[in-house]
């Protein structure tokens, strides 16, 4: 008996090639020795073109792929994409080669096998993709934020409603650290669907305050006061010029809107330096900032 290794190996042939297989190691078995191992060398020496064959395309496939990914790698590195994501590529890219050299190689040792190797892909890529289909969309999610850049690291951002500075950007998540000094790891395919503030991308920011005064206090000199304040502070910038106008009529106070452009990094110093010198000059000048109070009328 011989062991014909070309024969058909599509889905309805893998049974009887196993059956195949199992005849011959059983006549091999029933053998006495010398015939055994006459038969071996007769069957390796019909495979002894092929498996040299393969052996070459191996060798010369390998060295093929290490080329090509020194010759990627350096396209990536003179490329604009994120550092993050050059390993991942490089990776996904040399399985993808790899993969398909071991299909090769299959092909030329069982002509028939690229039919039942392609459906036996189809069924593994299937299961894993439900197995880890929360890790595929971390990952999707990764690869979207890297290639659009809506924040890079060292960004203040409130992405769905964790605020922080961005830490790190990796492919599954994005670490951020707030204000009081929490780490808070947010899964990619969360960023990638949520709604994402970035306050620090852009030089400049506007800073919006609105100040109530009562409706029986000076509005103009409340006005002046505001005005005198903000363009005197080193921090307010005078291109675009800062606006202090009436912006409402309250329940009980005319409310006083302040706005003025600062550099992004001077934000919150100039937000506090206004509100803390705002309520000085009022208190110097008479006018009061109303709040709500509550009448109590004894029963009669």
């Amino acid at each position: 008996m011989e062991l014909n290794p070309t024969k058909g190996m599509g889905a309805a042939g893998a049974s009887s090639a196993a059956e195949e297989i199992q005849e011959v190691v059983s006549e091999i078995a029933r053998m006495d020795t010398p015939n055994r191992w006459r038969f071996l060398l007769d069957g390796l020496k019909g495979f002894a073109p092929k498996l040299l064959t393969i052996v070459l395309i191996l060798l010369a496939g390998t060295l093929f792929i290490r080329m090509l990914v020194r010759v990627s790698r350096r396209l990536l590195e003179r490329s604009k994409l994120e550092v993050t994501l050059h390993s991942f590529i490089l990776s996904i890219f040399q399985v993808c080669l790899y993969t398909l050299l071991g299909i090769l190689a299959l092909t030329i040792l069982i002509p028939d096998a690229i039919g039942w190797v392609v459906a036996l892909m189809s069924v593994l890529g299937l299961a894993v993709s439900l197995a880890i289909q929360d890790s595929l969309s971390n990952l999707a999610g990764g690869i979207s934020v890297l290639f659009t850049k809506p924040f890079s690291i060292g960004d203040y951002v409130d992405i769905g409603g964790s605020e922080g500075t961005v830490q790190d950007i990796r492919l599954n998540y994005t670490v951020i650290k707030t204000v009081d000094n929490k780490v808070v790891h947010v899964p990619n395919g969360d960023v990638a669907k949520a709604k994402i503030t970035n306050f620090t991308s852009e030089p400049v920011r506007r800073l919006d305050l609105d100040f109530s005064i009562s409706y029986q206090d000076d509005f103009a000199l409340a006005q002046r006061l505001v005005s005198e304040i903000v363009t005197q502070h080193p921090q307010a910038l005078d291109d675009p010029k800062p606006i202090v106008r009436m912006v409402g009529h309250g329940e009980s106070a005319v409310v006083l809107g302040c706005r003025v452009w600062c550099a992004t990094p001077d934000y919150w110093n100039l937000k506090f330096d206004l509100l803390e010198q705002v309520k000085g000059q009022f208190d110097r000048n008479g006018i009061s900032i109303p709040f709500n109070r509550l009448y109590i009328r004894p029963h009669e």
